[in-house]
């Protein structure tokens, strides 16, 4: 028997009766011979994590943009957050945690610079729009390897794009799973950083959610999970109170946290940037690389556009603002 073959064994021995089985997945869009040691959800997982968007997302903006302290979170450790919290609520569950882990992975491939401003920015100048979540699945299925995709399976694909937005709910249970544990994640993440940053102070938090769920992130991660595992059958859920707590927890983060003025501050300007840059580009598409110009020819200009400046890191787009629209002090040696 095959390492592969397995692993499937094992997942009809243990998993629920509601988890999606390796030998259940729908399969890719190209047909591939499978992995004589990995399942399709366990290639899928090490596909995205040796991908260039994924490492791409050490230099995202998560809340704060281009935060100087090492503490602060970004895409990328906001993503293995994401990751690690979803897999325990998988676990508990008896669900596929490699399917949950490689959606958890690969679910904010797509985020551009700057956070949810530079995504703001894109939704406001391409005809379509911009969600990052649809921008993960073409990253997935369109960019990476220079236009060829990932080729992942459509259970990773499907929980990438229902982790956000109207798309509410996933194939799976799986997808699902991520889809409520990359809010608890963000929420808890997003408080200790605020709090770091002076923007807000711990007794600031809402009495209600600290009575429910507990005063450190520890304890309100742990109380979130236990709902939901205790909670989730053939639906994942929170019991009623946990879920007014969250509630309340989120809606407080975003009026004093994602739209507060000490967080808000830089943002225009990054905005800004977004925009000059998608505007040259728009102009010059012969300075796009390659693969970009010949999207532009398949796909339209301007999603092509949109496809390198929502790839770009936060620092890449503000050298390459700098190197366009900021004048360089001459260099050359003084010749007598």
């Amino acid at each position: 028997m095959l390492p592969r073959e397995r692993i499937m064994a094992n997942e009809e021995r243990i998993l629920s009766e509601f988890a999606c089985k390796s030998k259940d997945s729908r399969g890719r869009r190209v047909y591939e011979t499978p992995c004589d040691f990995r399942t399709d959800f366990q290639r899928d997982r090490d596909r995205i994590i040796h991908c260039n968007s994924f490492r791409r997302l050490k230099h995202k903006t998560q809340v704060f943009l281009i935060p100087h302290s090492d503490h602060y979170r970004t895409r990328l450790t906001h993503t293995l957050e994401v990751s690690q919290i979803s897999r325990t609520v998988a676990c508990a569950l008896g669900l596929n945690e490699d399917l949950t882990e490689a959606i958890a992975l690969g679910h904010d491939l797509g985020h551009t610079p700057f956070g949810h401003d530079g995504e703001r920015v894109l939704d406001k100048l391409l005809p379509n729009g911009f969600a990052h979540n649809l921008q993960s699945k073409r990253v997935v299925e369109v960019l990476e390897k220079d236009g060829k995709g990932l080729n992942l399976t459509f259970e990773v694909v499907d929980g990438i794009v229902a982790h956000r937005g109207s798309a509410a709910h996933a194939a799976t249970l799986e997808g699902m799973v991520v889809r409520f544990c990359d809010k608890i994640a963000y929420i808890n993440h997003d408080i200790e950083d605020a709090i770091r940053g002076g923007v807000i102070r711990q007794e600031q938090l809402p009495e209600f959610p600290v009575k429910t769920l507990g005063s450190t992130k520890s304890q309100r991660i742990t109380g979130l999970v236990r709902s939901l595992v205790e909670n989730s059958r053939e639906e994942i859920k929170f019991d009623e109170t946990t879920k007014k707590a969250f509630d309340e927890l989120r809606a407080f983060m975003f009026e004093s946290v994602y739209q507060a003025a000490p967080t808000v501050a830089e943002k225009d300007k990054a905005g800004q940037i977004v925009e000059f840059l998608f505007n040259y580009f728009y102009e010059n598409k012969d300075e796009m690389p390659r693969l970009y110009a010949e999207l532009a020819e398949k796909d339209g200009l301007e999603t092509a556009v949109g496809d390198y400046i929502s790839g770009m890191t936060d620092e890449y787009a503000v050298d390459y603002f700098k190197k366009l629209f900021i004048p360089h002090g001459w260099n050359r040696g003084y010749i007598s």
